[in-house]
Parts: structure tokens; C-alpha cells; sequence
């Protein structure tokens, strides 16, 4: 946690992953978000994983360092509300339908430089997910060695597009700062999926080709990388991506007569090509198979470590949230008071700020935990206003 964003309100209405990230990556840096909910909570606020007292820990954690207002959204006094809470704030987060009681132009009445950020499925509006959009896109049919396709399991374009939520709040507040203008932006996941396919350049080899790619595997393309299993059985994955890398894991496993055989075989040059390396991968492979085969992991990963070769074991996420360099001694990760009661190590910022002091991370709010406090504060609701509203059913305080 720090505190860049101080003074920054912004109103939260959201569910799943991509909206609640950017609400959590400007509250990580400062902002006060303000998550506007159903009473007893979202259509994910159980989603797993789950305690044994059904609290999310998914929930929890997408939901650090927020303010929580929980209002009846099926009524008509309760939907007034949350516009107003929007209207008064000025900035306003949500993957609610474009139109409708959100709608932009809908919130704008009354507040011209309302800015808006909406993270949205598809760019008419349809609803999407993850990894339908990744299906779109054509990942799983390039993933694993097929013919299936395989589907991963992080949600990639979820965080991607709420990364790119939080960075486009701050981008349209920039330009209001010059002109007064409020604005909305919409980010679709699939727009985010195929633009960024498009950054990497893979629309552009499609359309150059023709083809697709090759299934490798755990193969890397274009790169010398590859998984590859130790006499002891480990199984770890290099990925060679500079001249001198690739010279220091040659002289790591005493393969330099060896290779220079290939290329006087085949008449190239390993020592500076990416594309080489990966074309005649036919061959590279089964020498360092053989190489890596006859060494147990520990040594291997000490000559690695000094050569500066990139390389890493495979573990399962087990091993990673017990491996004290990634989790308990990593200043990412503090003490929180969880809702759950489930004591664990928390994370916050993950950028560090050297010149400042890190605070650490916030606990999540209980649903309805701040109903009082905000609407007292941003709409100037009396104590027995509010009161009032509690007992119509269309506010809670948790």
C-alpha cells in the first residue's frame, strides 16, 4: 500500500475479476474505492475458493483496502442512491450493462465531468468471459502439444483489462484536469485479447503466413526453451534468450565440442541466432536432453545461477505459497485482519516505492460495512435519514 493516489475517490460496482482489479490496484496505491453492492453481497461473493464457513477468499482478496456500501440495487430507491454516491464522487468503476440505470449518459445528468471506466464482455455489449474470449482468440489451439485444444487457468485478459481499467481512470482524469471534460471509456475483454494478440505480433504473422503455428508443447517459439527432467527426476524449464546466455549454458554442461560438430554438420551459427536455435531444435534437443539427464537438479541449478541462465524447477502452487523468498519474506506480502478469520499473509502493492515507506495490506470490507459512513459523508444523509433507509431494507450496515 502507498499513498500516490490520496485524496482519489473513486465508486466501485462490480463483480468477478476484471472491474474489482481496478478498484483494488487504485486502492492499493492510495485511492478510496468505494465498492456499492447488493445487500448480502454480489454474484461473486462466494465464489471459491471458499472456507469452511463459506467466506470467498477469492473475494477477500480482490477486495483489499475498499469501502463497502450495500444498498437494495433492485429498488428504485436504492438504485438513486448508488447514482447519486456516483455523482457526487465524480469517478465511477463498473462491468454493468452500458445501459440501463449505470449508463453514462444516464450518470452524467447532473455531473458533466463524471468519467466513467467500464469494463465490459464484447464491444456490442454480449456478455463474455475469460476464457471464452481466449477460445476467440486462439490460445488453446496453440497451447499444449494437441491436437485438443487446452485451456489455461489464469485469467489472463480479466487482469490484463483490469490493469488497463485502473491506468484508463487515471488517463481520463488527466485529460479533464486540461479540458473539464468528463468522458466514458469502455474496455471490452475481447478487444483486450485481440489488441494484445496484435502487440505480440501474432496477427500479423497469421495474415503473413497463412498458417498456423506448430504445437510445441512446453516448447518456447522462436527461442532455444524447453522443459527438460534431471537424473533425479526434476523436471525444470530454460529458456535461453542472449548470445552470452546461451554460450554460459553450452560451457554448463560441457556441450561446446558437441555443438560446434552440429553446426559444421548443418553449416550455421548458434552463437547469435534465436531463429537458428529453434529451427534446428530437431537436433539441440536430444544433446541437452542427454546433458541435463546425466546431472541431478542442484548442481545444474548452482551452475545455472552463476552463469545467469534463466531456468525453473516446475512446482505446484503448494510449494510456491510455502516457499519463503516468494511469500514470507517478500515485502509484497503483511498481516491483515481478514472478514474470514482465516489468518494468512496478505498482499499489497506489487510495485515498491524506495523513497517511501510501504504500508501494509488492508483487510477487505464486510458487506455493508461502510453504508453509514459513506452516506453520511458523500451525500449528507442524516443519522436518522439513514436510519430510515436501514429500516425500509434499502440500505444494510454490516
Amino acid at each position: 500500500m502507498y499513498d500516490l493516489l490520496n485524496g482519489l475517490s473513486v465508486i466501485e460496482a462490480s463483480s468477478f475479476v476484471a472491474s474489482p482489479t481496478a478498484g483494488l490496484y487504485l486502492a492499493q496505491m492510495g485511492a478510496e474505492v468505494i465498492r456499492v453492492d447488493q445487500i448480502g453481497g454480489g454474484p461473486d461473493f462466494r465464489r471459491w475458493p471458499v472456507t469452511e464457513g463459506n467466506d470467498s477468499l477469492y473475494w477477500e482478496n480482490l477486495n483489499r483496502a475498499k469501502k463497502s456500501v450495500a444498498l437494495d440495487l433492485g429498488s428504485p430507491q436504492g438504485r438513486e442512491l448508488l447514482q447519486e454516491l456516483v455523482r457526487k464522487t465524480g469517478q465511477f468503476v463498473t462491468n454493468f450493462p452500458a445501459n440501463g440505470f449505470l449508463s453514462h449518459a444516464t450518470l452524467a445528468q447532473g455531473r458533466a465531468d463524471l468519467i466513467t471506466v467500464r469494463v465490459m464482455g464484447w464491444a456490442d455489449g454480449s456478455p463474455a468471459l475469460d476464457y471464452t474470449v481466449n477460445n476467440s482468440v486462439g490460445y488453446p489451439m496453440m497451447t499444449g502439444a494437441g491436437p485438443e485444444p487446452v485451456n489455461h487457468v489464469l485469467p489472463a485478459w480479466d487482469l490484463l483489462t483490469g490493469a488497463y481499467a485502473a491506468f484508463a481512470m487515471l488517463a481520463a482524469m488527466q485529460k479533464r484536469a486540461v479540458t473539464g471534460d468528463g468522458l466514458e471509456v469502455r474496455i471490452p475483454l475481447s478487444d483486450v485479447a485481440i489488441g494484445t494478440v496484435a502487440n505480440l505480433g501474432g496477427i500479423a504473422e497469421m495474415l503473413y503466413t497463412g498458417a498456423n503455428r506448430p504445437r510445441l508443447g512446453n516448447a518456447v517459439y522462436g527461442l532455444f526453451g524447453r522443459d527438460f527432467v534431471t537424473a533425479d527426476g526434476v523436471r525444470t524449464m530454460i529458456v535461453v534468450v542472449t548470445p552470452r546466455q546461451w554460450a554460459k549454458l553450452v560451457a554448463a554442461l560441457n556441450l561446446e565440442s558437441a555443438i560446434a560438430a552440429l553446426e559444421a554438420e548443418r553449416g550455421v551459427s548458434f552463437a547469435a541466432d534465436d531463429g537458428l536455435r529453434f529451427n534446428h531444435r530437431d537436433a539441440l534437443y536430444p544433446l541437452f536432453e542427454a546433458a541435463i539427464g546425466a546431472r541431478a537438479h542442484a548442481g545444474l541449478a548452482a551452475a545455472f545461477d552463476a552463469g545467469g541462465i534463466v531456468h525453473s524447477a516446475y512446482r505446484t502452487m503448494l510449494d510456491a505459497a510455502n516457499d519463503p523468498a516468494l511469500v514470507a519474506h517478500n515485502p509484497v506480502f503483511g498481516a491483515a485482519s481478514n472478514p474470514s478469520g482465516f489468518d494468512y499473509p496478505a498482499a499489497g502493492s506489487f510495485a515498491t516505492v524506495p523513497q517511501l515507506d510501504r504500508q501494509p495490506p488492508q483487510p477487505a470490507p464486510r458487506n455493508g460495512a461502510n453504508s453509514e459512513e459513506v452516506l453520511a459523508a458523500r451525500l449528507g444523509l442524516s443519522s436518522g435519514a439513514i436510519a430510515a433507509l436501514i429500516d425500509a431494507g434499502t440500505v444494510r450496515q454490516a
